[in-house]
């Protein structure tokens, strides 16, 4: 005898917003409060399409710290802020279990793309890569967590170096 299958309720709306607030470490400025948003379409089931900005103000670096009176930037270059587009992809959709009767929609994902850092006032092309995870309490809510590593090149102290910010937050986002 067959069964009745329950099709999710699901709305099939494809536009993703929401807020986030984390932790970002900038590379020699430390771990700082960063706070942002992010706007994404979802192309398919698997793939989306994401815009973020984001926002931090750093701290001295250790120099600065040693040294006493030497000062590398202005209050205003010490603003770390960012805009990305990047190309998602859900690796593992499904559902997370609450108890034998609740289950949440969820989806690990990785993503990446480019944008621009405006850090130590000069705007600088960043890489960013990262991995995130989609938890659906409601079709039309879901709570993210991410971690995403910003890559640029910077030449603060005379010396070009490739800096890993390493990003790690928390958001909410409403479909529609």
């Amino acid at each position: 005898e067959r069964r009745d299958i329950e099709t999710a309720k699901i709305d099939t709306e494809v536009f993703e917003v929401g807020i986030f607030l984390g932790q970002i470490s900038v590379e020699d400025f430390g771990v700082n409060t960063v706070v942002g948003g992010r706007f994404a379409y979802h192309v398919t089931e698997g793939f989306f399409v994401e815009l973020a900005a984001g926002q931090a103000d750093t701290g001295l670096t250790s120099f600065e710290r040693l040294s006493g009176a030497a000062q590398l930037l202005t209050d205003d270059e010490r603003q770390y802020s960012y805009y990305n587009v990047s190309l998602g992809y859900n690796i593992f959709p499904g559902e997370s279990f609450i108890g034998r009767k609740r289950s949440l929609n969820t989806a690990t994902y990785v993503i990446g793309g480019v944008g621009k850092t405006t850090f130590a006032g000069d705007d600088r092309f960043t890489v960013n890569l990262g991995l995130g995870m989609r938890m659906m309490p409601l079709d039309w809510f879901a709570i993210h967590a991410d971690i995403r590593d910003h890559i640029f090149d910077i030449d603060l102290l005379g010396q070009e170096k490739t800096a890993h910010n390493i990003e790690a937050h928390v958001g909410v986002t409403f479909f529609f």
